[in-house]
This record gives C-alpha cells, sequence and structure tokens, in this order.
C-alpha cells in the first residue's frame, strides 16, 4: 500500500518522521533499500538470497509498495525465462542517504560505543 495520511489524523502527517517511518515501515525495507543501494539493478532472486528469513510474499508486497511510494524502479524485461530487475529511485536514494546516520548510531551502538 503506498503512503496514506494516519488514519483518524485531521491534517494526516504531523512531522516528516511519521510521513518516512510510513515509507519504511515493516522488518525489510530498510534492508532492501540498503540492498539496492550496495548495487543497483538487483534480481528478485538475489535480493532473496541477500535477505535471509524473508519469505517470497513479503519481499515481493514490500517491493510493490516501494515502486508505489516512488522509491524503488522496477523494470520487466521481454525475455524468456522472464527478467525483472529492482533500483533506487532519485527519492529512494535519497531516502538512503538520509538513513546513513541512523545506520551509523546503530554500528556505534552494536560495538558498544553507545552507553
Amino acid at each position: 500500500m503506498a503512503t496514506v495520511n494516519r488514519p483518524g489524523a485531521e491534517v494526516g502527517h504531523h512531522c516528516g518522521i511519521d510521513t518516512a517511518m510510513e515509507v519504511i515501515g515493516g522488518k525489510w525495507k530498510v534492508l532492501i533499500l540498503w540492498a539496492l543501494h550496495e548495487r543497483p539493478h538487483r534480481r528478485f532472486g538475489e535480493l532473496r538470497r541477500l535477505l535471509p528469513g524473508v519469505t517470497e510474499k513479503v519481499l515481493a508486497s514490500h517491493l510493490r509498495e516501494m515502486e508505489e511510494d516512488g522509491i524503488v524502479h522496477r523494470v520487466s524485461y521481454d525475455e524468456v525465462p522472464p527478467r525483472v530487475e529492482y533500483s533506487l529511485t532519485e527519492a529512494g536514494t535519497r531516502l538512503n542517504t538520509a538513513l546513513e546516520p541512523l545506520a551509523a548510531w546503530g554500528r556505534d551502538r552494536a560495538a558498544g560505543h553507545e552507553a
């Protein structure tokens, strides 16, 4: 489902954080973003192997939602066997850049540098 205003909110989102969290919410979306950042033009099976534990159904659903939200681009090639590649849009690249400080914070915390 594409990003929509929160139910019950008169004016929709109250700040940029809730808008961003609506787009990247869930266990796998940030990891999908990072995988596409490391190497653009990944195929579905490649993403599945990079994310152990994700089901095909969840990965397909998240990729569809991310495409609807304009952060992932999907290209389907008319070949046999069918080939589909995913990459980040400009908005997806900007979102990934915005997440880099969060990744640095997580690395510091995991290394025991955070109190």
